[in-house]
């Protein structure tokens, strides 16, 4: 696998390619608590730090609030990311339209 691993990161080899997945603690809050700390919990996502939001018995996290730059990067589609890496064909009777396919 090449390399030893720092804190916080995992790597793993697949064929040639190397995918690198940071891990992160999110805090998280339940409903009624970002009611409470809203402004606070604001300031926090305006430092950087995502924030999820649970709800429910079973506590699960339902939402994350994230900084506006990342949410932006997250929203950009990179077409031609897996050129040379992959072939699809498609076949003559394809009927999706171009916009379906970039909305689906």
């Amino acid at each position: 696998m090449g390399g030893g691993a720092r804190a916080g990161m995992i790597n793993v080899q697949l064929d040639h390619y190397v995918l690198i997945r940071y891990t992160t603690i999110m805090k998280t809050f339940q409903v009624a608590e970002i009611r409470a700390q809203f402004s606070s919990v604001l300031k926090e996502v305006e430092a950087g730090s995502e924030i999820g939001i649970t709800f429910g018995k079973k506590k699960e996290t339902i939402a994350v609030i994230v900084p506006i730059e990342q949410y932006k990067k997250m929203k950009e589609r990179k077409l031609g990311t897996l050129e040379g890496k992959a072939k699809i064909r498609i076949s003559e009777d394809w009927t999706i339209s171009d916009e379906e396919l970039l909305n689906s």
